[in-house]
């Protein structure tokens, strides 16, 4: 009887060693599943940093630009405004006088038309050369056509009735031209 007890007590040991050796398996197999799911989180973790670092990155280019862009046009609406007394200095230039006074006056005019050319070319304002030029509509506003004559050739610009100014790459105003056809 001592025996069959002892065997008993032999039993109720392996089935506990059996149970505990499962249940080993069954949280070493839980483990590997949450080590994997943990992996796949991180790797999606490290994804999003790393595209959020992308993101700014392309973000801080994108400001620079912009900054950089600003900093190029920035006389843009100074000039605009500017290019109608400019014009009004060319016409009062036109103007003939013959008296000490007068001469005195409108040289007086062409130093003040000239500072404001030099202010503008500073800015990175230039005039457009249309006179003599072949027409191209991106530079100039045809607003008269007339016959080719004498040595001129078509699509030539043979006036100029108000100059056209450009800002770097961007055209300010185009110059209005008379165009030979």
């Amino acid at each position: 009887m001592e025996e069959e007890k002892k065997q008993a007590e032999e039993l109720v040991e392996v089935d506990k060693q059996t149970e505990e050796a499962a249940d080993t398996e069954k949280t070493a197999a839980e483990d590997v599943a949450d080590v994997e799911s943990l992996q796949a989180k991180l790797d999606e973790m490290e994804d999003q940093y790393l595209r959020a670092q992308a993101e700014i990155v392309n973000m801080r280019n994108r400001n620079r630009k912009e900054r950089e862009e600003l900093a190029k046009y920035r006389a843009q609406d100074l000039a605009k405004d500017l290019l109608s007394a400019l014009d009004n200095l060319d016409r009062a230039l036109e103007i003939d006088v013959s008296d000490e006074q007068g001469k005195s006056l409108k040289k007086g005019i062409e130093m003040v038309r000239e500072s404001m050319i030099h202010a503008l070319k500073q800015s990175g304002v230039e005039e457009i050369p249309s006179m003599g030029e072949t027409f191209d509509p991106n530079l100039h506003q045809a607003v008269q056509t007339v016959p080719v004559e004498g040595d001129q050739k078509p699509e030539e610009v043979v006036q100029v009735l108000q100059k056209g100014y450009i800002l770097h790459d961007r055209i300010l105003r185009p110059a209005m031209v008379v165009v030979s056809q």
